[in-house]
């Protein structure tokens, strides 16, 4: 286009632009700064401008116009002044020297900028809160937030920003652009800002402190954040449900819970997320990478919380305490769940059933009951689990890894809990009591269990007989009987259990290990429920009451087989001839009928029997022995049935 032609369309825009001089002809243009510092107005946005050169240079960003092209990369730029600065991010080039701290800058305005922060010198002030500030341009930004102006529109979602800078990185979302490589890792990043935040996770840099505790930061905002702990400020309040929040992306994201918004989306299996933390950590177990590394043993993390909790496992240190019972925490989120404990407080429900959860990831396997969902798969078996954890835990079935010592009788564990709960029996501490009677226990799954003997609920049933357990590891056992399946195998004999617990009962046979003592009467027992049925010989106690007769038993089982003599069930059926017994001991003793097994021998004569009892009635005729004696004339007798026949001359 010629000299004339462009002079001609400049004067038509500018005339069209609000301005109705005519723009200057080529010998006019020294004295632009004198006869041309009018107002020149944008018609595209309303901005305004001193000087024609400046409208013309600003025009370019409504029609996108960069005639100037990087000969490098090949990126375009509206002023070569802009392509001037951006050479220099390839030559390395920076000509502008801080004489204060020895820092270079690219441009001479970077340094004008920069060397204020030495100076303090902050010249412009915002007219509607006093806020001071070093340069012009971040005063106009700031002043529309008062405005509420965001000038800048995103072309491909319509957002609008207050400044070019955040349009620009906004629209990086859409292009997928991110210009700034990491040299360390080769990570790229959206903006400068993000790099440098990044980088620090290389160099350890920390360079903000806390004045109250000491403790340093990466970003100023976690700073922010972390001093309101000490203030104990909240200045945002949610309007939905009049919480407070520390910061401005808390609210955001707690407002989600009322919206119920995930808008971030995980492209490898649909899932949505609050938060693009959230979505990031989710992409993890998808790519399997795990970039936080502990210096000490050298296990590596998906988030960084997670090596930072770690990590206070080879210090020991737990910086928070609770005010209400002085426990203290590695972390502050533990803590913050511990209180909970105290306050009662659930803020998280499942939209499905109402259950509410003290914490979110509770909730979130929860919400896979109702959904089935059981996304994480072992390797090994292909067994799959509700969550990570899960998956974890159970992968040390395989490996055999119980990485939890207790620092009392070093047994190990293969988590946390488990070990948790063991110490217990070291220290006594049975923290969870129940509200019916006042019982306490180790663990609240214990407590939980124990307080359906008070509610009755049992709210695990049985896909096969409908019948109804209480806790889901009694609808497993349970369901054994139906499957048949015996996974645990005694190594001396060969012999199968349903349980670990039957199993380690079992191998007490073969060890003779009795561990259970009663100090009443010396007696030794292999396990603690035969210790504690024992007892009750001593004791009296019945604790356990049939509500047709009112009889009273020492034990659940008893009582069971005896409610049978109301009910007629007889739910053990042999085989070989059909018939029906009350107990599984019944149906043993009745096979050896067909099978001719006689287990019991007599060590006098050698005489053999079926049942232990009837052994036990024997052996009185060789020590001469009648333990059955007659209240009503003292004879005595060898067996009870005898006792009872003789009785019946006296009625």
């Amino acid at each position: 286009m010629s000299t004339l032609k462009m002079k001609e369309k400049i004067r038509t825009t500018v005339s069209h632009g609000y301005h109705v001089e005519p723009f200057s002809t080529s010998r006019e243009q020294p004295q632009e700064d004198q006869r041309d510092k009018r107002s020149h107005h944008c018609p595209h946005c309303e901005e305004i401008f001193p000087f024609l050169s400046k409208l013309k240079i600003h025009l370019k960003i409504h029609t996108g116009e960069k005639p100037y092209s990087c000969s490098d990369c090949g990126k375009c730029f509206k002023t070569s002044t802009h392509l001037k600065v951006h050479q220099k991010t390839h030559t390395g080039e920076k000509p502008y020297y801080c004489s204060d701290c020895g820092k270079r800058f690219k441009t001479s305005t970077q340094l004008k900028v920069h060397q204020k922060t030495h100076t303090g010198e902050k010249p412009y002030y915002c007219s509607d809160c006093g806020t001071s500030f070093s340069n012009l341009g971040t005063l106009k930004t700031h002043q529309r937030i008062h405005t509420g102006e965001k000038p800048y529109s995103c072309s491909d979602c319509g957002a609008s920003f207050s400044n070019l800078g955040t349009l620009k990185t906004h629209q990086r979302i859409h292009t997928g652009d991110k210009p700034y490589v990491c040299s360390d890792c080769g990570k790229c990043f959206k903006t400068s800002t993000e790099l440098k935040v990044h980088r620090r996770t290389h160099t350890g840099e920390k360079p903000y402190y806390c004045s109250d505790c000491g403790t340093s930061f990466s970003q100023l905002s976690h700073l922010n954040s972390h001093e309101r702990i000490h203030t104990g400020e909240k200045p945002y309040s949610c309007s939905d449900c009049v919480k407070y929040f520390k910061t401005s992306n808390e609210l955001k994201v707690h407002q989600r819970t009322h919206t119920g918004e995930k808008p971030y989306v995980c492209s490898d299996c649909g899932k949505c997320f609050k938060t693009s933390t959230e979505l990031k950590v989710n992409r993890r177990t998808h790519t399997g990478e795990k970039p936080y590394y502990c210096s000490d043993c050298g296990t590596s993390f998906s988030q960084l919380s997670h090596l930072n909790s770690h990590e206070l496992i080879h210090t020991g240190e737990k910086p928070y305490s609770c005010s209400d019972c002085v426990k203290y925490f590695k972390t502050s989120n533990e803590l913050k769940v511990h209180q909970r404990t105290h306050t009662g407080e659930k803020p998280f429900f499942c939209p499905d059933c109402g259950t509410s959860f003290s914490q979110l990831s509770n909730l979130n396997s929860h919400e896979r009951i109702h959904t089935g969902e059981k996304p994480y798969s072992c390797s090994d078996c292909v067994k799959y689990f509700k969550t990570s954890s899960e998956l974890k835990v159970h992968q040390r079935t395989h490996t055999g890894e119980k990485p939890y010592v207790c620092s009392d009788c070093v047994i190990c564990f293969k988590t946390s809990t488990e070990l948790k709960v063991h110490q217990r029996t070291h220290t006594g501490e049975k923290p969870y009591s129940c509200s019916y009677c006042g019982k306490c226990l180790k663990t609240s799954n214990e407590l939980k269990v124990h307080q359906r003997t008070h509610t009755g609920e049992k709210p695990y049933s049985c896909s096969y007989c409908g019948k109804c357990l209480k806790t889901s590891n009694e609808l497993k056992v349970h369901q054994r009987t139906h499957t048949g399946e015996k996974p645990y195998v005694c190594s001396d004999c060969g012999k199968c259990f349903t349980t670990s617990t039957h199993l380690k009962v079992h191998q007490r046979t073969h060890t003779g290990e009795r561990p259970y003592y009663c100090s009443d009467s010396g007696k030794c027992f292999k396990t603690s429920n035969e210790l504690k049925v024992h007892q009750r010989t001593h004791t009296g106690e019945k604790p356990f009451f049939c509500p047709d007769c009112v009889k009273c038993f020492k034990t659940s089982t008893h009582l069971k087989v005896h409610q049978r003599t109301h009910t007629g069930e007889r739910p053990y059926s042999c085989s070989d001839c059909v018939k029906y017994f009350k107990t599984s001991t019944d149906l043993k003793v009745h096979q050896r009928t067909h099978t001719g097994e006689k287990p019991y021998s007599c060590s006098d004569c050698g005489v053999s029997f079926s049942r232990l009892d009837t052994l036990k009635r024997h052996q009185h005729i060789h020590e001469g022995e009648k333990p059955y004696s007659c209240s009503a004339c003292v004879k005595c007798f060898k067996t009870a049935t005898e006792l009872k026949v003789h009785q019946r001359t006296h009625t």
